[in-house]
């Protein structure tokens, strides 16, 4: 059984608005203890999966995400300032398609993109397609024309990784599932479980200051 408490008010009106759940990490193996691939320590350090920040950071912090989710696009930005701002955090991605049929077309194209090393351009590129559920030709199109990535060589490592990249998706849903996630965003800041959209700088940065406190 999961041991489950609430984070106490970290004083930001944006955080109390959230759906925020804090879970100790120690129960999150036992969930998962039935496949190597879905325990804690592959989900933090999945080595497929794209990182991002501070790779020797303090603090690792898990981003459960969807191209195709209003919530994830509103804290994409406050997400990657509050990270920059720190400068201690090691930020992992995990692309999670759920919403529609084109969220799985959308992080293709983004984990295709980690093979040239442009894996950020093509994640925020998605995350500011206005249109709600993004059709994959749209999110075609805002990958080659706003982030310079090579289009043709994403194309081919589409297909040359298509495997790797459909396990590694298989893989971020079997770790989601294990957690209990129901949807996205949520993530995993050092010894929380956040489920829920945070939107603002400083709700990521007072989430950095408490997992860094002392248990």
């Amino acid at each position: 059984m999961r041991s489950e408490t609430a984070i106490p008010a970290l004083g930001r009106r944006a955080f109390l608005q959230a759906s925020v759940v804090a879970a100790a990490v120690a129960a999150i193996p036992a969930v998962a203890s039935a496949n190597d691939d879905v325990d804690l320590e592959m989900i933090l350090h999945d080595p497929a999966a794209p990182v991002t920040g501070n790779l020797m950071g303090n603090l690792t912090m898990v981003a459960f995400l969807d191209y195709n989710c209003p919530w994830c696009k509103k804290a994409a930005v406050p997400m990657r300032e509050a990270v920059v701002k720190d400068g201690g955090v090691r930020l992992v991605y995990k692309d999670w398609p759920i919403i529609t049929r084109d969220s799985v077309d959308g992080a293709r194209l983004a984990l295709a993109a980690k093979y040239q090393g442009r894996y950020d351009a093509v994640h925020e590129a998605l995350m500011a397609i206005k249109t709600p559920k993004a059709k994959a030709g749209e999110m075609r199109d805002a990958v080659e024309r706003t982030t310079g990535v090579d289009f043709a060589r994403l194309q081919d490592d589409l297909a040359k990784h298509e495997a790797e990249i459909a396990a590694l998706l298989e893989r971020n849903g079997r770790q989601a599932m294990s957690l209990g996630l129901n949807g996205t965003p949520a993530f995993i800041v050092g010894k929380y479980l956040v489920p829920g959209a945070i939107q603002s700088v400083d709700a990521f940065t007072d989430l950095f200051a408490k997992a860094r406190q002392p248990v």
